[in-house]
């Protein structure tokens, strides 16, 4: 099946991932159709969007089923398409949305290094993913609200975080404890065991998407340029012959081990984006090959002929989830459920599609910075 047509059936057919609560996984898929509505023009990926989103905001802002003070950093995530729909319809429930979001950052825990709490029920912790689930929205809302101060907070938990994360072999570990109660967490350095190819995807994203936002001279005078083109030359040196990255990264000899979609449709979109504003120039050739192995491996029919994304990693974190804890040692990331069209792989998919589809137009890596929010 055309990638195009696969994304507008799932659409057509997605349900709301929490009984119609706001969530980052619905919000991976409006982010998704946003991106694929900017590239392609076809008024039926806004069409989706709108529909799917607008169940979800009130016209004064308010969110389904959103309380602040669960202080969830992944609900932050959804805010991401709010400004691209503001501009877009100039309904101003949108921006009223985001304002709700932003109360939350305003007032969420930190760590004493400055970081956002994880969330409330993970207290003194940061995880890979919540730079991804907070930090783009926090730089977008500053831009456009003017308020400065928001960006420079937002780089500096970049910053910290890499350095609290960080290992001697070029990549970032899961998740960090401040108060090292955590039994996950080393007690030296509060670091948990394993590198997991989707808490690495989520960090991609969020870099290259934070400096597409603030230009490459302020990333660059942040100390993140030139971290990303490092973290993106070691992923790329684990992309495996097929072109796609293992559930834990860096041990392919790790039996069990096995070629994740949604990390690998994340480094690809990462990738594309980083070569179209020439941040890495590897990208493109690195990405385009992982978004064609993922298109010819895992977009395939089942039983039935209907098109499903396959190999999916269905949830994986640190600590207390559902009766289990999860103490993020490399063989915990095998044991969790592989499904197929989970919002956390599709939504992905579709910001690489489009970044591909961008770049093609483009004719190539455009050179220098350019503002594509």
């Amino acid at each position: 099946m055309n990638p195009l047509e696969y994304f507008d059936s799932y659409a057509r057919d997605y349900e709301p991932y929490k009984s119609g609560a706001w969530c980052y996984e619905d919000g991976l898929i409006y982010r998704g159709l946003v991106m694929l509505h900017e590239t392609t023009g076809e008024g039926r990926f806004l069409d989706h969007c709108l529909r799917l989103i607008n169940r979800q905001i009130a016209p004064d802002g308010s969110l389904s089923g959103y309380r602040q003070g669960e202080y969830n950093i992944d609900n932050i995530m959804a805010g991401r398409s709010l400004f691209y729909l503001d501009r877009t319809t100039g309904d101003a429930r949108y921006m009223r949305a985001a304002d709700v979001l932003a109360a939350q950052l305003a007032n969420h825990p930190r760590t004493k290094a400055g970081n956002y709490w994880h969330k409330k029920v993970y207290p003194h912790q940061v995880w890979l993913d919540g730079l991804y689930m907070g930090l783009p929205f926090q730089v977008a809302y500053g831009l456009e609200t003017g308020r400065g101060e928001l960006v420079d907070d937002a780089l500096s938990q970049i910053t910290i975080a890499l350095d609290l994360t960080a290992t001697d072999h070029g990549l970032y570990v899961h998740g960090y404890d401040e108060s090292r109660e955590q039994s996950w967490a080393d007690p030296a350095s509060g670091q948990s065991p394993a590198c997991w190819a989707r808490a690495l995807g989520w960090l991609a994203m969020a870099l290259v998407d934070v400096i597409v936002l603030v230009g490459g001279e302020r990333a660059e005078a942040a100390g993140l340029w030139h971290r990303t083109q490092q973290l993106f030359d070691r992923i790329e040196e684990l992309q495996t012959d097929d072109r796609r990255w293992l559930q834990v990264i860096d041990m392919p000899e790790l039996s069990g081990n096995y070629p994740e979609s949604s990390a690998s449709a994340m480094f690809a979109y990462a990738f594309l984006r980083a070569s179209r504003v020439g941040l890495w120039q590897q990208g493109e050739r690195v990405g385009e090959g992982a978004l064609q192995a993922l298109y010819d491996m895992e977009l395939r029919a089942d039983g039935a002929g209907h098109c499903r994304f396959e190999r999916i990693c269905h949830v994986a974190g640190l600590g207390g989830f559902s009766g289990v804890y999860r103490d993020g040692t490399p063989e915990y990331y095998l044991t969790e459920d592989i499904v197929a069209d989970d919002s956390k792989g599709v939504g992905p998919l579709m910001m690489a599609h489009a970044e591909r589809r961008r770049l093609r137009d483009a004719g190539g890596a455009e050179r220098g910075m350019k503002a594509a929010e």
